[in-house]
């Protein structure tokens, strides 16, 4: 009985197998699908208005409640999205000070968020879990919503932070919340968009508002705050650019993990066991609202400077993790201020906000093609299966071949805006879009 009983402890401390797609771009948060084949390239719509819809390389699709732009995380049979359920109109309020110009916005006498569960097999929803409702919550701009960020899974659990509406903490296999934390305040101005990542026990996210700025990590198991460092860098004095929409990235220098950091005008470096702060470098121009994601490949990370005169700029990092990096390149044409970049092989492909799409050289920033996809463009790039998928705010999802020119293998219509990022696992495309989502496959 006692060896019994000292193999169940042993099974349960063991750790939980890895998610499929713990996180917003995939295993590694950069963009790629590993160990896919055979997905589509092509697919077209069945009958609309049904839960379950079938089409040509469609295996369903289903109608997802409320309105939100995060991207869906698989762990198993279960694919996991998050949403808000807005109810009533608020009033707006004053004008900003200083004479800013208001921004179109969306606003709600409250806001419940929500945690979805989809059976990955067959498209219905199996969870419907509320987590809290935020009374008189701030507005968001008309191409934000009030869930934007997208959750995390590690080791059997979800995490959802909605910036300062709240964090919150599921358990997948029971549906049941275990924690809610809503201690982290500040003012988005246009609604909350970083979202968080998992390393170790650390739930870590940004908190970079017009009223304050700050990187914090809470406690996976408890949501109490275990570090927050505030942001270090000078900024200019224009409340609206102070502002950022960052999603922090784990990398390892070394040997060491390194916390990158992408905030308004500056990046930083961060320990995440501790959130000191190992170095900080200036974009060297106008960088706020920052959006893209870093992407990290051969020792160079790829930062997109976001909003007014984006940049991309190539920083060399390491040779330690508490070296201070340097900018390699920087390249300012068609740059986007919402898609992050995509590292495949030895280029990185840009995909703008205004549909022109660009392959730079990855060591020299030479250009090697530029094209137009046409439409308007939030959603971040995918790179699954050999193939780039990438989707705009007109509904049309772009399937390109990567190359020393722009080859365009298919242009398949939702009829739905496409905000979110495409994800892929095994044999099949998971796409979300404003009203639902869809399982592609052949």
């Amino acid at each position: 009985m006692v060896r019994t009983i000292t193999v169940l402890l042993l099974a349960f401390a063991l750790p939980l197998p890895a998610a499929e797609w713990p996180q917003w771009r995939g295993p590694g948060g950069q963009g790629h699908a590993p160990d896919v084949s055979n997905l589509p390239v092509a697919w077209r719509l069945g009958p609309a208005g049904q839960e379950v819809a079938e089409g040509e390389n469609i295996r369903w699709r289903t109608d997802l409640p409320g309105r939100a732009w995060s991207s869906p995380v698989i762990d198993g049979d279960v694919i996991w999205l998050t949403t808000a359920i807005e109810q009533g109109i608020a009033k707006e309020g004053p004008p900003p000070p200083g004479g800013r110009k208001p921004q179109p916005r969306s606003v709600a006498e409250a806001v419940t968020f929500r945690a979805i569960a989809v059976n990955r097999d067959h498209g219905r929803i199996i969870h419907n879990v509320e987590l809290f409702t935020v009374e008189n919550p701030q507005p968001t701009h008309v191409l934000n919503s009030f869930a934007s960020p997208s959750p995390v899974l590690a080791d059997g659990t979800l995490y959802c932070q909605f910036g300062d509406y709240g964090t919150a903490c599921l358990d997948t296999k029971t549906a049941k919340v275990l924690w809610h934390n809503r201690s982290q305040r500040l003012n988005h101005e246009n609604g909350p968009g970083g979202s968080p990542v998992v390393w170790k026990n650390l739930l870590i996210f940004h908190c970079d508002g017009s009223d304050t700025q700050y990187i914090v990590a809470l406690d996976t198991r408890t949501g109490e705050q275990i570090w927050r460092t505030d942001r270090s860098g000078e900024l200019r004095d224009n409340p609206e650019l102070k502002k950022a929409y960052g999603t922090p990235l784990i990398t390892a220098i070394d040997g060491r993990d390194l916390l990158l950091s992408p905030a308004a005008d500056w990046l930083y470096g961060y320990d995440p066991a501790t959130g000191e702060e190992l170095w900080k470098l200036s974009y060297g121009v106008l960088g706020f609202s920052i959006v893209p994601r870093p992407v990290v490949s051969n020792g160079i990370a790829f930062i997109g400077t976001s909003f007014m005169k984006p940049e991309l700029l190539a920083v060399r990092l390491g040779p330690t993790a508490a070296t201070q990096p340097e900018i390699l390149w920087r390249y300012g044409r068609s740059v986007p201020n919402m898609p992050s970049p995509l590292v495949v092989g030895d280029a990185v492909y840009l995909v703008g906000d205004k549909g022109i799409a660009t392959c730079l050289d990855a060591a020299t920033g030479e250009v090697r093609w530029t094209g137009r996809l046409g439409g308007s463009f939030s959603s971040s790039p995918l790179f699954a299966d050999g193939k780039i998928y990438v989707g705009n705010r007109d509904g049309e999802m772009f399937v390109i071949r990567p190359g020393g020119s722009l080859d365009i293998l298919a242009t398949n219509d939702f009829g739905e805006a496409i905000m979110a990022s495409p994800v892929a696992v095994g044999r099949a495309l998971y796409v979300r879009t404003e009203r639902a989502l869809y399982r592609i496959e052949q």
